[in-house]
């Protein structure tokens, strides 16, 4: 009589784990390292962001013939450092990403339940505002916006809010037009159920991953949009560190200092290819049928 061999029983995982495998890891470190400067940027930025020495003015990266590795990314016209000023602007891009991503998403989500749950007169109107916003030129409305606020900070959030709630409205209203129609909400609504809760218990939780993946991708377009208003004067003011401000400052010396723009570029160009990567693979994780193929 032969032995019967029990197969080994699989070890539990941890679910963040099973989530997380195939993640792309230059793009979360890429982001992690914007985070993690813009959270401890003091501490790991050689110099003060605003520090000026002219004696060191134009000063090239360490890799040219006349670099040094004090500056490894040079220096500007007034001998900042442009790596400190580079990890100085992290902390703009990553606070104004998650206020303007935070509020826009929030009224465009709720805008968007209103919309397809109620349908009718109120999702025609709606919609129809939603058409109207989104067929002005978003830099044109954000420039509008910025010259009759006052430049700064708050400027920026409230004008990339204000240009991108529509994005999410859109979006949020086809999944609510689609999932209204399940047998659990039927069945909420013939149990009595009000309204509201049916919207924030019953269809907000399935739409959660929606959100999530579009919000990931609306980092670069926001880091974008930041960095194009402060470029033209209506965004971060002085002294803060921005890297538009940056690329404003430093354009009229592009010629004999390509290294003052190039950097700031170069940063900015990572952050969102890093976060598109990362909301594409979000994207087909979260997706049931992507993932499924």
């Amino acid at each position: 009589m032969t032995d019967v061999v029990q197969a080994p029983i699989p070890m539990p995982r941890m679910a963040w784990l099973a989530r997380l495998k195939g993640a792309p890891v230059i793009p979360l470190v890429i982001l992690g390292t914007v985070v993690f400067c813009a959270i401890a940027g003091g501490l790991v930025a050689p110099f003060d962001p605003n520090d000026a020495d002219l004696d060191a003015a134009f000063q090239p990266p360490f890799w040219a013939r006349e670099g040094s590795w004090s500056h490894p990314l040079g220096t500007d016209n007034l001998g900042r450092d442009i790596l400190s000023r580079i990890i100085a602007g992290c902390r703009v891009s990553v606070i104004v990403s998650l206020y303007a991503i935070a509020f826009s998403g929030a009224i465009g989500a709720l805008v968007g339940m209103i919309s397809g749950y109620f349908g009718g007169r109120v999702d025609q109107v709606i919609m129809r505002l939603v058409e109207i916003q989104m067929s002005i030129p978003s830099i044109a409305l954000a420039l509008l916006l910025a010259a009759a606020l006052q430049p700064g900070l708050g400027t920026v959030v409230i004008v990339i809010v204000f240009t991108y709630w529509t994005w999410y409205a859109r979006i949020i209203r086809g999944e609510i037009l689609s999932l209204k129609t399940r047998d659990y909400v039927a069945f909420a609504r013939v149990a009595g159920v009000s309204t509201p809760v049916i919207l924030l218990r019953h269809l907000l939780p399935n739409i959660m991953n929606t959100l999530l993946v579009l919000a990931t991708l609306q980092v670069g377009q926001v880091i974008i949009f930041e960095a194009s208003l402060s470029f033209l004067g209506l965004g971060i003011q002085q002294p803060d560190v921005s890297w538009g401000l940056m690329l404003s400052d430093a354009r009229q010396y592009i010629s004999n200092a390509w290294w003052a723009i190039t950097m700031p570029g170069i940063a900015i160009m990572l952050t969102c290819l890093a976060a598109n990567l990362f909301g594409d693979w979000l994207r087909d994780r979260l997706d049931p049928r992507l993932r499924q193929m």
